[in-house]
């Protein structure tokens, strides 16, 4: 029976007549509805017919960010309509499904839609389509918008679109789909008191994934105390899982209070007990799950530690992973308002007031931050290889793209260049078709015609989803214990592996044949071809948890090179102390970060190889032959066999191409600089005039700074940098004769280098002085005073007032100017009544600008 009493207590309804005449309209609207109003379950239900007994069937697809909130969307719903789900109302996330032949609701991941967008482009029987958290951001809810944005356009105009949003940050999307109508409920908000509760003491900031625990004390503490100053149950919100159980842990027993866990690991028990009303008071420690996808009654008061996670990639060392940050005032607000749901309550904020300004203003949208692979992967299937015409409200970043497409290039899903400009191969549309990320894809179809498709589907179903952390950082003993079962964790994982099994099944062989060394490969499929599936043989386990890994990331390749251990990529990552990890030559990393002041990465996940695995599985990055290169301000000649970065053999070079020397040489002269060449004082000044010239005449003369020499090293360092073996050779290069060559002699205007910048200027006394050029600027003429005598404009280089320096007869500067005629009629009296008791001998006159200049004393005159 539908519980119609509280269908109409939901504040959505209201904004329901709006909502259908914009659809009516436009076929598409955005639907802002704080949390709590019903957006989620109402309107679905009314879309579909399901409410009103006289509206037309419609089947509708609701997409959510996550496994736990389509679940509980799905649950909700049905008990709304007074059924089980399945039958009217189903939902279906990554390895469960629950729909049946009447269902007309069907709740999914947006993960889910995207896969299903890429079969099915037009979604055959779909009326409408409700993408919920539109502004969370996540990438695959930006993706499946683009697309069905595509599809209303090209294929199903009458496709009915629905971008449901917590916040009012709206007119973005309503732009994004075509400048449709901005839709808006009122919720039944109840005021909320803010209590600022920083710590006594500062903490420090997070970094990667790891929290001050000092911070995570504090937050214990200020649920004790919410619990002793306030009614009602208490939600705290932490960033992962990690710190929830620290903080239970540090709660301990609390008498008559239930503390309860709430994330994406939780069994669905937990899950179930959060969503329902307690039978006493509770604490629920949750992620970010419960700022808008989930509803916990109850709830008066909120503990917000002030963070959440984050996805980041480092491009340049090849890792990505969660870090924690500042939660955004947006979630702020959001976590704030579920203490107000159902009665006036309060917000305890573990932050300064002084802090909350400098908050962003919004979280990160993950298309900025996160790994784009299987972004670009799906958008090459969906036929725009460069998500140049996708409807994205942010485009992703040039490098971010250029990443993807290196690894879509060697796992041979795209082909990219002029000949493929972007084609998805067989293998790439398989990929895509996996659900997972094209690195653990490629592990799976290349490993399974090996080990098994069983077994590779254990170890990437194993990578999918980061094991538990007393799962241990050994990927060969986390599949044992995942094998043995017992907690949430392990369930979710044997749903995983049956159904990658599956698919995996499905699919055509891989794209090359595979050759592992025979000793690898029987203990490999020692488990594979028994059948038995038990994995009671560890070596075994260890073999294929290693050959998967090394296949999905062959660039985390690493080999012990002293005290740690080095990446094919470049990267140099540490083992924890005690580590399973720590006694091997070679291990391949599945997920490590960078802890705080580290200079090294951290292996939070690996598994043992050997050599000639690490060979097979990075067979492309393998290079051998002759590297000169400069080392310790020398060179450096070796015949090299090489995984990447790391060296598996090296012998002395006695004789090196000549190219590869100059190139070597020339990287010296980047990293020591042009002084390694022989500059003389003629050398230095000539450079010096010539950059003179160049700042004040441009073209065609040339730059004179390193950057610029070195790029056109082949017009003035041959034919003796060609000549050179060594590096004192280079000291040899006389490096004034060199620069002579840069002067533009084909344009006849180095003819007036003399005049453009001479390298001495005669001043009134017949003395031709050196001219100054170390400022680029303004040139300077440093001369005695007396020899300036009856000069009365300033001399000029090229247009420009030198800038005199007058001596006093010591020659020591007595005056600065770049205008002789106000110095001698201002500036002189002064340097006059100074000088001229000191050096009586030297002539003094009243008028400078009139007496006769001179070198020389009075007695000699």
């Amino acid at each position: 029976m539908i519980r119609s009493d509280l269908l109409d207590q939901l504040p959505v309804r209201s904004a329901l007549p709006a909502l259908r005449d914009a659809l009516d309209a436009d076929g598409a609207a955005v639907l802002v509805a704080p949390p709590g109003t019903g957006k989620t379950t109402l309107v679905p239900l009314v879309l579909a017919g399901l409410v009103d007994a006289d509206a037309p069937v419609r089947r509708v697809v609701v997409a959510e960010p996550r496994r736990i909130a389509a679940r509980a969307a799905a649950r909700r719903m049905a008990w709304l309509l007074g059924e089980k789900v399945g039958e009217r109302v189903g939902y279906t996330v990554r390895g469960e499904r629950l729909v049946g032949p009447r269902t007309c609701v069907e709740v999914v991941t947006t993960g889910v839609l995207l896969q299903r967008l890429q079969r099915d482009q037009e979604l055959a029987g779909v009326d409408a389509v409700v993408l919920d958290e539109v502004h969370e951001r996540h990438l695959d809810a930006d993706t499946v918008a683009a697309f069905l944005c595509d599809v209303r356009e090209a294929l199903r105009p009458e496709l009915e679109l629905v971008a449901a949003s917590a916040t009012t940050d709206a007119e973005g999307w309503a732009g994004l789909l075509g400048g449709v109508r901005v839709v808006e409920a009122q919720g039944v908000s109840h005021p909320v008191e803010v209590v600022w509760a920083p710590p006594a003491r500062p903490v420090r900031p997070p970094h990667g994934m790891r929290v001050d625990p000092a911070l995570l004390t504090h937050v214990a503490a200020t649920v004790r105390r919410a619990l002793g100053e306030r009614d009602g149950d208490v939600l705290c919100f932490l960033p992962g899982v990690g710190e929830i159980a620290r903080v239970a842990g540090q709660l301990g027993q609390l008498g008559d209070v239930e503390v309860l866990q709430v994330h994406g690991r939780a069994p669905a028990a937990v899950q179930d007990a959060v969503l329902s009303a307690g039978t006493r008071r509770r604490v629920v420690l949750a992620t970010a799950v419960a700022e808008s996808s989930l509803t916990v009654p109850g709830v008066r008061v909120v503990v917000d530690a002030g963070l959440a996670r984050e996805p980041r990639v480092d491009h340049a060392r090849g890792l990505s992973a969660l870090t924690t940050v500042r939660a955004s005032r947006a979630a702020g607000a959001q976590r704030a308002g579920r203490a107000g749901r159902e009665a006036p309550g309060t917000v305890y904020r573990c932050w300064d007031e002084a802090e909350d300004g400098r908050l962003p203003r919004f979280p990160s949208p993950e298309i900025k931050v996160a790994d784009l692979t299987a972004f670009a992967l799906q958008a090459a299937c969906w036929g725009d290889p460069d998500a140049a015409r996708l409807a994205l409200l942010d485009a992703p970043p040039g490098g971010a793209m250029a990443a993807a497409r290196s690894v879509l290039s060697a796992v041979g899903a795209v082909e990219y260049g002029v000949s493929g400009s972007g084609r998805v191969s067989e293998r790439g549309v398989r990929l895509a078709r996996l659900g997972l990320h094209p690195r653990l894809g490629r592990a799976l179809l290349d490993a399974a015609p090996v080990v098994s498709p069983k077994r590779a589907a254990e170890v990437v179903a194993l990578l999918s989803e980061e094991p538990p952390r007393e799962y241990g950082d050994d990927l060969g003993s986390a599949l044992r214990v995942a094998r043995r079962g017992g907690d949430a964790y392990a369930r979710r994982w044997g749903a995983e592996v049956r159904r990658l099994s599956r698919l995996v099944g499905e699919t055509a062989p891989a794209a090359r044949e595979f050759t592992l060394p025979s000793a690898q490969l029987s203990a490999a499929e020692s488990d594979g071809k028994g059948g038995s599936g038990n994995g009671s043989d560890n070596s075994s386990d260890d073999h294929v948890a290693g050959l998967v890994a090394a296949l999905a990331f062959p660039e985390r390749i690493a080999r012990r090179s002293g005290g740690s251990y080095l990446m094919v990529s470049g990267t140099r990552a540490d083992v924890p102390e005690g580590s399973a990890l720590g006694h091997a030559d070679w291990v391949a990393v599945a997920v490590a970060d960078r802890p705080v002041g580290a200079g090294h990465a951290r292996v939070r996940l690996g598994a043992v190889v050997d050599e000639e695995v690490a060979r097979w599985a990075a067979d492309s990055l393998h290079a051998e032959g002759d590297e000169v290169a400069w080392a310790d301000g020398e060179l450096v000649a070796r015949h090299v066999s090489r995984l990447g970065a790391v060296e598996l053999a090296v012998r002395p070079l006695k004789e090196a191409a000549p190219g590869l020397v100059r190139d070597a040489l020339l990287e010296g002269l980047r990293r020591e600089g042009l002084g390694l060449l022989r500059w003389d004082r003629d050398a230095e000044v000539l450079r010096q005039r010539m950059a003179f010239v160049r700042r004040q005449a441009g073209e065609p003369w040339p730059e004179m700074d390193d950057e610029a020499l070195l790029a056109r090293a082949d017009d003035w360092l041959e034919p003796e940098l060609g000549a050179a073996r060594r590096r004192a050779d280079l000291g040899r290069i006389d490096a004034g004769q060199a620069l002579r060559r840069l002067l533009p002699w084909a344009s006849g205007a180095a003819q007036r280098f003399d005049e453009l910048a001479p390298e001495r200027i005669e001043v009134p006394s017949g003395s031709r002085v050196r001219v100054d050029y170390s400022d680029p600027e303004q040139p300077v003429l440093a001369v005695k005073l007396q020899e300036m005598f009856g000069l009365s404009q300033t001399p000029r280089v090229s247009g420009v007032p030198v800038l005199v320096h007058l001596l006093s007869p010591a020659g020591r500067p007595a005056a600065v100017t770049a205008d002789l005629v106000s110095f001698w009629r201002d500036g002189y009296r002064a340097v006059r009544a100074d000088l001229r008791g000191r050096y009586p001998r030297h002539p003094w006159p009243e008028d400078p600008a009139t007496a006769q200049p001179t070198r020389r004393t009075n007695p000699r005159r």
